[in-house]
């Protein structure tokens, strides 16, 4: 038996509770891990209140991002003992996932834990650290440099925002930090944000362009914030995108790419190749300072990971939810 968190549907309605578990209720996989430590991320608060319809088989363990221990392995690359983190994939949605004690997958979705990382600082990292580097790395890609100019994060107070202003600073770029919580102005600066700014400044429909200012930036919103960003991006500037929290539309015209040269670059940590992951966790290793760890996040317990998820979605939440899943 282990604990988990089970997400049911049925004429009772949708609901999310900690239960006890069967090892023959995990679905099939050829790596059983010990999971130690999962996360708290957005979608994962969508699946547990289901304010969306992220899960799409019940009932369901959520939890997109998990750090434990091989515990059985038929899996080539994995055998007992190793240390592993999974991000991605599908867990939490259409398989199993990590808020619980053990989980059972598919081993091509697992990447080792590299060894200068805790299994609670990589899941301090999660999903969406591992989005912010590979933001980063998309801007690295298409040229992007520190003496280009400021680089734009949106977000900034959340767990990719968070990651990416500690990465694009130790990496010697110039960040400017958009959050709508102007409480973290102090937050964001020790992470290494040289300029904090209103958010609400980008979440109104703007102009096809304004004045050119960001070489670069970071966009976890869509909508009119990613629109206005787009069109006060400098001549041949480069826009990651890789979320939603302000809407699914891009409210935007084709003025910043055909005038300006601008990229729109989309960023995608589902089904990124597993190379990538590895670069980018390598990355992590080496660009994203383990101090920073302590002020990006927090830990709690299971049961407390449900209470959290309506928080989460409503902005309420700074930085990193670390979820112990042993408590």
């Amino acid at each position: 038996m282990f604990k988990g968190i089970l997400i049911e549907k049925d004429g009772s309605g949708y609901r999310a509770s900690v239960n006890d578990l069967e090892d023959a209720q995990l679905p099939e996989g050829n790596v059983t891990v010990r999971v130690s430590h999962s996360t708290l991320n957005y979608k994962d608060g969508l699946a547990i209140t289901g304010k969306a319809p992220v899960v799409r088989k019940f009932p369901m363990v959520p939890g997109i991002d998990l750090a434990g221990v091989v515990e059985e392995s038929t899996h080539p690359d994995y055998k007992t003992g190793d240390s592993v983190v999974l991000n991605g994939w599908g867990v939490g949605e259409v398989h199993w996932g990590g808020l619980a004690q053990k989980a059972r997958l598919n081993g091509d979705w697992l990447v080792p834990l590299p060894s200068a990382f805790t299994p609670g600082q990589a899941m301090a990292i999660g999903t969406a650290g591992y989005t912010a580097m590979l933001c980063v790395m998309a801007l690295e890609r298409h040229g992007v440099r520190p003496e280009d100019g400021e680089i734009l994060v949106t977000g900034a107070a959340g767990g990719v925002g968070s990651v990416a202003v500690a990465v694009l600073a130790k990496l010697g770029f110039t960040v400017v930090a958009a959050t709508g919580r102007p409480q973290d102005a102090d937050y964001l600066k020790a992470l290494g944000a040289t300029e904090i700014v209103d958010r609400a400044q980008f979440s109104s429909p703007g102009k096809p362009l304004g004045k050119e200012r960001w070489a670069g930036a970071v966009d976890v919103a869509g909508s009119h914030m990613l629109a206005n960003v787009c069109a006060t991006t400098k001549y041949r500037g480069v826009v990651t995108a890789c979320g939603l929290a302000a809407g699914m539309d891009l409210p935007l015209t084709v003025a910043p790419f055909i005038l300006r040269g601008v990229t729109l670059a989309g960023v995608d940590s589902v089904m990124c190749p597993r190379s990538d992951r590895l670069v980018a966790w390598q990355r992590l290793a080496r660009d994203l300072d383990v101090a920073r760890l302590g002020q990006i996040s927090r830990e709690v317990g299971l049961a407390d990971a449900i209470a959290l998820a309506d928080s989460i979605l409503k902005g309420e939440v700074r930085g990193r939810v670390v979820v112990d899943v042993n408590r």
